[in-house]
């Protein structure tokens, strides 16, 4: 087991700060790649050496020049081929407007059930754009009114992961997913990059917003918290006059460029669990819960608190929780003692297909 740094790095920089990292960012001083000169954007703004050649390592290995050339080649050999007809032929790519209708989704100064319903009001028959808005609809479970759980617009929430992922849509030309993206196998070359120094899925305002909420004034446990992004992102969220209170606890198996925290509890999660009452008046939060050696339902079986969050695949593709069927049904099946109260899309990465989920335990 590798041991985790008790500190905040990106391995190979002397300069990366994650409050100068935001500070910059606030500021405009860093920005997506909008040259679309991605390799030359992740060196500057994590203070990279122009030779590097750090190799990011996820389910496939990549470099930043590697990255930066599958970037060049567009959608040349199907490298953008994320919506197919019955015959499996490549679709037109969504024009930008499409593309860009998705992004405003997540974006704080939105709504997201008024986004949606734009969405598809503006959408034209038979385009990928309908059919997004059609699947995002579907599985779309905002928190119920009685719940009190509002979510205001935020015109300064900062948020580099998502301004970078809005880009890479663009560029990717991703409109977001629809009810075959649970088909596709592999991304693209920019995701390992963006998994190390960011984290495996993106978290909007909207997102964090309900954890806060749904927490209560409780400390949420970030169990496989990675990097530490959404710890980070969380710990920045004001709950009354006080930052939100959250442990980031991982096993440190893998490895990871950025670490944005630096006080990560390296311990199995059923182990933690056990040592602080199982959980008991902890938010019990699981970021792209692990498929292997059934970490999901072995987590959440050992947890007996009253409040789970997961953010993961919200379709059957078997990348987060369980390699073959979807979270919502283990939960039916398996865990009927367990209400899911909230399910909302977050911004997904080309080819991919992820939500937050909100269960809570039924009053006895």
């Amino acid at each position: 087991m590798s041991e985790i740094p008790q500190r905040t790095e990106t391995q190979g920089s002397t300069t990366f700060d994650p409050e100068k990292f935001f500070d910059a960012w606030a500021k405009e001083e860093v920005t997506p790649p909008y040259d679309n000169d991605f390799r030359k954007f992740v060196i500057r703004a994590f203070g990279l050496r122009p030779d590097d050649n750090f190799v990011y390592r996820a389910i496939a290995e990549v470099t930043l020049l590697q990255a930066q050339t599958y970037l060049e080649f567009g959608g040349q050999g199907g490298l953008h081929k994320w919506y197919v007809d019955g015959g499996g032929n490549e679709r037109p790519h969504p024009p930008a407007v499409d593309i860009a209708a998705y992004n405003d989704i997540f974006r704080p100064t939105t709504n997201t059930a008024n986004a949606l319903k734009a969405l598809g009001a503006n959408a034209k028959k038979e385009t990928i754009r309908m059919d997004v808005a059609n699947h995002l609809q579907k599985l779309y479970q905002p928190p119920s009114p009685e719940r009190k759980i509002t979510v205001p617009k935020n015109k300064g929430h900062v948020n580099p992961y998502f301004d970078v992922l809005a880009w890479a849509n663009q560029n990717l030309e991703w409109a977001g997913p629809e009810s075959t993206t649970e088909k596709i196998r592999i991304s693209h070359a920019l995701l390992p990059v963006l998994y190390h120094h960011f984290s495996c899925v993106c978290p909007s305002f909207e997102s964090l917003e309900i954890i806060r909420l749904v927490a209560k004034g409780r400390p949420i446990a970030d169990v496989g918290s990675g990097n530490g992004y959404w710890t980070y992102m969380l710990r920045r969220m004001k709950d009354g006059k006080k930052n939100l209170e959250v442990v980031p606890i991982d096993n440190g198996l893998s490895d990871w460029r950025t670490l944005w925290v630096p006080d990560t509890v390296e311990m199995d999660s059923t182990e933690w669990l056990k040592k602080n009452g199982n959980g008991k008046g902890h938010v019990l939060l699981l970021v792209y819960p692990q498929v292997s050696h059934d970490f999901t339902a072995k987590t959440i079986k050992a947890y007996h608190g009253s409040t789970i969050v997961i953010a993961g695949s919200q379709n059957g593709n078997g990348y987060t929780a369980f390699a073959k069927g979807l979270l919502t049904d283990w939960f039916a099946r398996e865990m009927p003692d367990w209400e899911k109260v909230c399910q909302v899309p977050l911004p997904s990465f080309a080819g991919k297909d992820e939500a937050l989920f909100v269960y809570e335990r039924k009053a006895t």
